[in-house]
């Protein structure tokens, strides 16, 4: 049977050592009862959590899925329980404003938990996940009276909360969506349309769900210009703040989908929906995008999660299952075959899931210390912050959810034949973790984002604040402890701006240019990205050693991870480098028509 424990030392090392977290924390506004044994007891119950409540549920969501009778849906059993448990023990309300009943510790700390939550049990996680990119976008731009009504109930973790974006017609290309809004004399507004693959839409878990929808006032412009942004409750709320009679938006039906059974996937229909506006007018894709933010960098923890339970249950295997003799003579003469983890092909697998978990949680973490500095920086922090984060974003959404896949495929084929079988649980992570290349934004949307958004029409200014940073890493561990690692880090951080000039040139002969390319950008990026912080975790790891400890295996698997990961997963980078040139003759030139001909 699947199992799941905590990767706690790891979060530590990560968190602490390398990143700092602690001093983080001492210099963030706010932060100030996020001290280090405060720290410690949040991650440990959370591992707790993790481990004894939602994990036991996973198989269990994904063999039963949820319910649908005539507009109601029932969640798998112990999903209920389970999430009263979390908001009891007050989870939701960890990374909240104190103002709305939130506990005010920071948005990395609450990261460290979900990361937890989401490996343990993802189609569970996605329930207060959701709910927490709504709280997200009513803090900064719902109104006080707004915050009082809905914002303190999803704080509480009493209701919950959704993000109704997709329409049947209309995926990626928002501009085309037709849900209408029309005033009404109140103040209020009158909803009317369909929104499809609406995750957690409709559920038996809370009172209520707190709609966040996108729709077109009557005299809003065409396209992205005229699309405003909604509160709509599933229960109106009265005068006094509490549950009252039953909107108008109604779940029509649920998907029967390849993976996340535990999570209802909803067609919504509005029918006169009573909302309310968010933000200005015809601002709407503005106000979302804090919703779709907080979204992307989830669902980049969502790559992470998949990763690490396909090592986690790959390896346990890997130690027991016994098939052939070792190449270079027998490593167990005591039995019939010896443990598969001694051949190369296995440890190939093995290590390329552990060096893309490990690497991909320092890549989270950091950017949850980001966001950190976004909300409570100094004016200067926040300004820096944002500029990184534009960028790691779509790096991390697209390269995590990748790898994730990649991994999740990896432990399976650990299995052989049994990783096929349901029992085992790995068949269920691939299923479950291949929707994360399409959730916001499929792989292609991020990788455009990146190249034609955040780099080149910033003239490059983005990339250069995270390639400086890297530049000063290298020239400050350029010694020969390092040097096989901070040599081909330089060498691939200057090619990576050179490769961007060179697109960028092509692109303003030809825009195509930027689509042919983005995608073995992102990757690129991705790879150079996992590179700096895996010669980071090298370089604490190589002090820690020289140093003396007590830790000595673990501090060489870190330096022996690196090194394959340098070895044997970094030279994707050089025919990434290759594509990225190519050019966009090869996939533009032929006829549509060409295309059936067979």
């Amino acid at each position: 049977m699947p199992d799941y424990k905590a990767p706690i030392r790891d979060l530590k090392f990560i968190t602490d050592e390398v990143l700092g977290i602690h001093q983080h924390y001492a210099s963030l506004a706010g932060a100030e009862e996020a001290t280090p044994d405060m720290v410690d007891a949040i991650v440990e119950e959370g591992a707790k959590f993790a481990e004894r409540v939602l994990a036991p549920l996973n198989q269990i969501g994904d063999q039963q899925g949820c319910h649908f009778d005539n507009g109601v849906v029932t969640t798998p059993e112990g999903f209920k329980e389970a999430y009263q448990q979390y908001v009891e023990s007050g989870w939701p309300s960890l990374s909240h404003h104190t103002d709305v009943g939130g506990q005010g510790l920071p948005e990395s700390l609450g990261m460290m938990v979900t990361e937890f939550v989401a490996t343990a049990n993802w189609a569970w996680s996605m329930y207060p996940g959701l709910s927490h990119g709504a709280m997200n976008t009513l803090e900064l731009h719902g109104t006080d009276e707004q915050k009082q009504s809905y914002l303190t109930k999803l704080v509480t973790g009493e209701w919950t909360g959704t993000m109704c974006l997709t329409e049947p017609h209309c995926g990626t290309d928002l501009g085309m969506l037709k849900t209408k809004a029309t005033p009404n004399d109140d103040g209020s507004y009158c909803l009317s349309g369909t929104k499809i693959f609406i995750s957690a839409g409709e559920h038996d878990m809370a009172e209520n769900i707190v709609h966040i929808v996108l729709a077109r006032l009557p005299d809003a412009p065409a396209g992205t210009k005229g699309i405003s942004l909604f509160i709509v409750p599933k229960f109106n709320v009265t005068e006094s703040g509490e549950v009252g009679e039953r909107n108008a938006v109604h779940c029509g039906s649920i998907e029967h989908k390849m993976g996340i059974h535990g999570n209802a996937t909803c067609v919504m229909n509005f029918d006169g929906a009573k909302g309310f506006l968010i933000g200005p007018p015809n601002k709407g894709l503005n106000c979302m995008f804090t919703f779709m933010n907080t979204a992307r960098l989830g669902t980049a923890l969502q790559g992470l999660a998949h990763t690490e339970w396909a090592y986690q249950n790959s390896l346990a295997y890997a130690k027991d299952r016994l098939q052939m003799r070792s190449l270079s003579g027998p490593k167990a003469p005591d039995k019939a075959a010896d443990p598969i983890i001694v051949h190369p092909d296995v440890r190939r697998m093995l290590l390329t899931q552990k060096a893309f978990a490990e690497g991909g949680r320092a890549m989270i973490h950091y950017c949850s210390m980001l966001v950190d500095k976004v909300k409570a920086g100094s004016d200067a922090e926040k300004e820096e912050a944002e500029t990184l984060l534009s960028l790691l974003t779509p790096i991390a959404k697209a390269f995590l959810t990748e790898t994730g896949f990649e991994s999740a495929n990896q432990g399976l084929q650990v299995f052989g034949g049994h990783g096929y079988i349901a029992d085992w649980g790995m068949e269920q992570n691939v299923r479950d973790c291949r929707i994360s290349m399409l959730y916001e934004g499929t792989t292609g949307i991020q990788a455009l984002d990146l190249l034609g958004r955040k780099v080149l029409m910033t003239q490059g200014a983005t990339l250069k604040a995270f390639t400086k940073i890297i530049h000063k890493f290298c020239k400050a561990n350029d010694d020969k402890a390092l040097k096989h690692l901070v040599k081909p880090l330089a060498a691939l951080n200057k090619e990576w701006g050179d490769l961007t000039l060179k697109v960028g040139m092509k692109a303003m002969k030809n825009r195509e240019e930027v689509g042919a390319a983005s995608v073995d950008y992102c990757m690129y990026s991705g790879y150079v990205t996992l590179a700096y912080f895996w010669a980071r975790m090298a370089q604490v790891a190589q002090q820690k050693l020289a140093e003396g400890t007590t830790e000595e295996a673990f501090y060489k698997a870190k330096l022996q991870t690196a090194n394959f990961y340098f070895d044997r997963i970094l030279p994707r980078t050089k025919a990434h480098a290759e594509m990225i040139l190519a050019g966009s003759d090869s996939l533009m030139s032929m006829d549509e028509e060409q295309f059936f001909l067979r």
